[in-house]
């Protein structure tokens, strides 16, 4: 978390806040463990309960699950709460908004009264299937993802405003081109074409009849094919470069100059020189030490 969260008072609330928000403890990963196998079965409730056929079956089995499950949510909220000294800066935390959502629809549906609301309800129960989102906190390496999202929002933005830019371009050329009775009514229905052309998904929908028509559309998809792997590069060198900062260190060698060394080095791969200017040299002491036992036998 970019956050710092801190246990409330000494005894049964930091015993709770080690297990609860760390996973250093067999407890603490018994606890992770548990809240894992909860999210993933209120998320299968969730989506079969989609299913009428599956539903209709066991539509009683589905409510008392997720009763169950929202009950247990909501039991470890509150204990989350209890544990923490800020509890506001967890609840306006990306977690904490999830834990919310989570839960809230279920108890919301029974302060909601009418038969008209039912429309509604159905949306807020939907949005239960954020808690699937919860996993996040358990990967790892989802912080690496998230640094590299980051640092390619601007080239990926800049990818998009050059795709739109030819598919309005293309689209208003078929538009001239094309007769309305091919499906080019107009310059947004012609970009929705030009979008699914140079996505290549060819939906089939709207077609070009004129040979010039089909030329463009050609020349269209050829350019989506040579560009469909951009924002996939711009996101793994990214990726890639959270994973180097992650790992290695941009301090330079004071012996040799080489500065790609693992954070937990202390001699440098090229020299053997000590890395940490701010103490000395273990190696240095060691000879001074049999430097000093030679002189004295």
């Amino acid at each position: 978390m970019s956050f710092h969260l801190t246990p409330a008072a000494e005894g049964l609330r930091t015993q709770l806040f080690h297990i609860i928000f760390e996973s250093d403890t067999p407890a603490a990963k018994g606890f992770d463990i548990a809240l894992i196998a909860m999210i993933l079965g209120s998320v299968g409730v969730i989506l079969l309960g989609s299913v009428q056929a599956v539903s209709q079956e066991y539509g009683w089995l589905f409510y008392y699950l997720e009763w169950s499950f929202t009950i247990l949510f909501t039991v470890e909220l509150a204990v989350r709460i209890y544990c923490l000294e800020r509890p506001a800066l967890y609840l306006k935390s990306f977690y904490g908004v999830v834990d919310l959502i989570s839960i809230l629809p279920a108890w919301l549906v029974l302060l909601v009264p009418g038969f008209h609301a039912l429309v509604i309800i159905r949306f807020l129960r939907v949005l239960r299937i954020f808690r699937i989102l919860r996993l996040m906190e358990f990967v790892g390496e989802g912080r690496l993802l998230i640094e590299a999202l980051k640092r390619s929002v601007r080239q990926v933005l800049l990818f998009f405003c050059s795709i739109f830019m030819v598919v309005t371009m293309f689209a208003a050329l078929m538009y001239t081109i094309e007769s309305p009775e091919t499906g080019f009514t107009s310059i947004p229905m012609s970009i929705y074409w030009a979008v699914v052309s140079v996505t290549t998904v060819g939906y089939g929908d709207i077609v070009p009849g004129t040979p010039l028509g089909k030329a463009i559309t050609v020349m269209l998809m050829l350019i989506g094919y040579s560009i469909i792997a951009v924002p996939t590069g711009i996101f793994s060198a990214q990726v890639i470069r959270s994973i180097r900062e992650d790992r290695y260190s941009d301090e330079a060698c004071p012996g040799c100059g080489h500065d790609r060394h693992e954070k937990r080095a202390r001699y440098c791969l090229r020299c053997g020189t000590w890395l940490d200017e701010n103490s000395e040299d273990p190696r240095k002491k060691d000879q001074a030490d049999k430097k000093d036992q030679a002189e004295e036998t």
